[in-house]
């Protein structure tokens, strides 16, 4: 009797490991993407992208884990399932939708913008002519300079594809180019505190961030959606949108008409 109890209290413990490994969430992140996802001053992982993952989580009942995707290789990770969804300022593509990934409804409205030094002379990209240009690998940004925006990239002297946008940014403060292709987001939060550069205004390019999950995931990115949904309605969405108020005007869901 004693074994046979023994036996039956394994199995539930077992059963138990493998109910709160089903009940972990794992966010894929760019861990260099402010102001969506970025190490705080804390050591620890945050930006409006994980606050709003973390909260839906909390609503669902769901452990929250985070992993840094490398960025140029995001969907290949995420079939590998090390994690469960790509969010971050991610751009929706037509491609990933081609391919089978389920994505989210749009959340963000997004442009592409130029970054220079402030006394470099360029107020456009048609001053790029005969200049470097830095971009981040695997990025709407680097697919843009390479297809539609392909007759202006022929004109740079060079482009330069880096593996994050701190990368681009400290090749742009080290003279190594002279502009970098970024995302508008991202370029006012880095330039906030940086007299010596500047963001050009000109949009290059009209994009929508969302959620990405594998072939397959549909009701999970519909439990999601749903989570955000009632963040939304509860006003944490909102309360947590005010933290960041270089985005806050390009959220979707809070800038109905």
């Amino acid at each position: 009797m004693k074994k046979c109890l023994s036996l039956v209290l394994a199995l539930a413990l077992l059963t138990v490991s493998f109910a709160a490994l089903a009940d972990t969430f794992v966010m894929g992140i760019d861990p260099e993407y402010p102001p969506f996802s970025y190490m705080g001053d804390d050591g620890e992982y945050t930006g409006f992208d994980v606050e709003i993952c973390k909260a839906a989580c909390d609503l669902l009942g769901l452990d929250f884990e985070i992993f840094a995707v490398d960025w140029d290789n995001k969907l290949i990770q995420l079939d590998n399932k090390e994690c469960d969804c790509v969010w971050s300022g991610m751009t929706i593509l037509d491609s990933m939708k081609e391919a089978g990934y389920v994505i989210s409804a749009p959340y963000y409205d997004n442009t592409q913008v130029l970054v220079v030094k402030a006394d470099s002379g360029i107020a456009s990209s048609a001053d790029l002519a005969g200049k470097a240009v830095a971009v981040q690998l695997g990025t709407s940004g680097e697919a843009l300079l390479n297809g539609d925006l392909a007759d202006l990239t022929a004109t740079f002297s060079e482009l330069v594809t880096c593996q994050s946008f701190l990368m681009c940014f400290t090749e742009l403060e080290g003279n190594a180019v002279d502009a970098v292709f970024v995302d508008l987001p991202v370029a006012a939060a880095y330039v906030a505190n940086k007299d010596q550069l500047v963001v050009l205004n000109e949009n290059l390019g009209a994009e929508q961030y969302g959620i990405a999950f594998r072939s397959g995931d549909a009701a999970l990115c519909e439990k999601i959606e749903g989570a955000v949904k009632q963040l939304v309605e509860n006003g944490t969405y909102a309360e947590i949108a005010a933290k960041y108020p270089d985005i806050v005007n390009n959220l979707l869901f809070l800038n109905k008409d």
